[in-house]
């Protein structure tokens, strides 16, 4: 279309110029040589305006940059790959939009966080939460409360990373907190209570359990606890310098080192080193040998062959000292967290950890007084026994 155009803007120009040449012309035939010299012009003109538009989108095309074609990647410095991208549309002067990529790297943000929250010995303590879990009186109020009650603890807030499942529970975790973190997972949602082995619990547990490597990766140790579970003392005296990974139990046997021990991931050490992030990768693939299982009773499957397999030396925690719903001590001069485990269902966590949380506070106020007598909890609870 556009070369016929261009032929007979050519044609045009011919006829004209034979036309204006002729030495012996009509009055009419200047007429109509006027006429055609009119219509050459346009179509000059015409042919002038859209070379222009071809060369300006011609420019404008080279510095569109279309999201859905590109992908940055960056390796980190334990060779990871993250995957990220942040669009910005610009409005230029001929009002065409121009889009401009930037990297949005998770593994970058991870790293300076952990650095600012972390201990002398790159250790952090971590939990994770979600929208339904950060509501006024849920389960994070009190996670709160128990370190502020709690005997000697609240400095331990200082190396506490929150991890967000949701951008709700991320938007509330940043106005109680400063070290904050945003794991979010598209297509998935993880901001209503999720129910034991229902809905996207399991997905939920096992991105979890995959972020926890990334911590090791990055060259740091790190005490995952539960936000359903209450703090009262220290737990760090009471972990094993030789054990590379270190979990309580729902029922602990008596030995810290047998295999026989029912492990609870809700209270989880470990120690960064190529062993425990092997272990970390070997325990995600075995993800696939037991499809609608979550990442603990995975764990009980192949912690003993595993362990053996990537030189991880495991420990078991005592319940006397790190108690639950499931099982616990009764001397409350011992005791340093308390688990809502063996409980489903959030208001019959969230009572009885009220009720846990207040007998502690009872007891710390009869210390004060000086009485030293034998105290315990109340039971039985909704769950507690």
């Amino acid at each position: 279309m556009r070369s016929n155009t261009f032929l007979l803007g050519a044609s045009l120009l011919l006829v004209s110029l034979v036309l204006y040449t002729s030495s012996d012309l009509s009055e009419g035939v200047r007429k109509q040589k006027e006429s055609l010299r009119e219509a050459t012009r346009k179509v000059a003109s015409t042919q002038l305006e859209r070379t222009k538009e071809r060369f300006s989108d011609g420019i404008i095309g080279e510095i569109v940059h279309r999201k859905e074609k590109i992908v940055h990647r960056r390796r980190s410095r334990n060779n990871r790959t993250i995957e990220g991208l942040k669009t910005e549309r610009t409005r230029v002067d001929n009002k065409k939009i121009i889009e401009t990529v930037t990297a949005h790297d998770q593994a970058a943000d991870l790293s300076d966080l952990l650095k600012r929250v972390a201990t002398p010995d790159k250790t952090i303590i971590m939990t994770a939460i979600n929208d339904a879990w950060t509501a006024p009186g849920s389960l994070l109020d009190l996670f709160f409360e128990s370190f502020h009650h709690g005997d000697h603890i609240l400095h331990l807030l200082n190396h506490l990373v929150i991890v967000a499942m949701d951008q709700k529970a991320f938007e509330k975790c940043k106005s109680r907190h400063p070290h904050c973190f945003l794991l979010s997972v598209d297509g998935l949602n993880f901001a209503s209570e999720q129910s034991y082995m229902k809905g996207d619990y399991l997905e939920m547990m096992w991105r979890r359990n995959r972020f926890q490597q990334s911590i090791l990766e990055l060259g740091y140790n790190f005490l995952f606890t539960d936000v359903d579970i209450i703090w009262f003392r220290n737990p760090f005296p009471h972990l094993s310098q030789e054990a590379d990974l270190i979990m309580s139990t729902d029922f602990f046997v008596g030995d810290a080192k047998s295999l026989g021990n029912y492990p609870n991931g809700g209270l989880l050490y470990v120690r960064s080193g190529q062993n425990t992030i092997e272990f970390y990768k070997k325990w995600q693939l075995s993800r696939q040998q037991f499809p609608g299982k979550h990442e603990q009773y995975t764990f009980d499957k192949i912690k003993g062959e595993l362990s053996a397999r990537v030189g991880v030396k495991i420990q078991f925690l005592d319940t006397a000292y790190f108690g639950g719903f499931c099982q616990h001590g009764k001397d409350l001069r011992k005791i340093c967290t308390m688990h809502a485990n063996c409980c489903i269902g959030l208001e019959n966590k969230l009572s009885d950890l009220r009720n846990v949380l207040e007998d502690w506070k009872n007891y710390r106020a009869r210390i004060k007084e000086g009485n030293f007598g034998y105290f315990s909890w109340r039971v039985p609870g909704r769950c507690i026994h």
